[in-house]
């Protein structure tokens, strides 16, 4: 059975120089789940959105930055994850601080704190204005994640200047061969 990539955009959904946007273009074996209002983001329609992507006949590998990590970590509560191999958590953004994430955001907290049931990997940025560096290792710890700060790469989007970082796709790479 082959691995499918999903690629789950946060807040604002990922434009067309994100790296998620770029690896769309380089992966035969992804796709974009694509929800329907990128900037009013609605927790309990996200998480329909993602399920209605997820055929129970596949594997698949979970790419969620900023805002996709708290959808993921809330899907993993209410739903069965026995074909999700892994996920790469990007930049997880803080719903629970009102000084680090915006308003719109906030009917997905609190942010879950309980193991993640499939294998995951938290990146990290020493400068991220979406989530101080010890949130997100929190995150990481509570889901039972690999975590990686990478350094001081903002909020690791397009404006990270990161191209198609490949360093994150030797990541999902690893998480498909493991």
């Amino acid at each position: 059975m082959s691995t499918k990539i999903l690629i789950l955009p946060g807040y604002g959904g990922s434009g067309e120089k994100h790296w998620q946007s770029l690896w769309e273009l380089e992966f035969k074996n992804i796709m974009r789940v694509e929800q329907d209002d990128w900037d009013k983001p609605q927790r309990e329609q996200w998480i329909r959105t993602l399920n209605s992507y997820i055929d129970k006949n596949k594997q698949y590998i979970l790419v969620g930055h900023s805002l996709a990590c708290s959808l993921i970590s809330h899907w993993a509560l209410k739903h069965d994850s026995n074909n999700i191999v892994g996920a790469l958590l990007v930049s997880p953004a803080d719903v629970d601080s009102a000084k680090h994430t915006p308003e719109e955001v906030r009917n997905f907290m609190p942010m879950p704190l309980k193991r993640l049931p499939f294998k995951s990997i938290v990146i990290a940025s020493d400068n991220d204005p979406y989530v101080s560096l010890e949130r997100a290792e929190l995150f990481a710890n509570s889901w039972g994640s690999h975590f990686v700060n990478i350094g001081a790469y903002g909020h690791i989007n397009a404006d990270s200047n990161l191209a198609s970082w490949p360093f994150g796709k030797d990541l999902v790479t690893q998480l498909i061969q493991s």
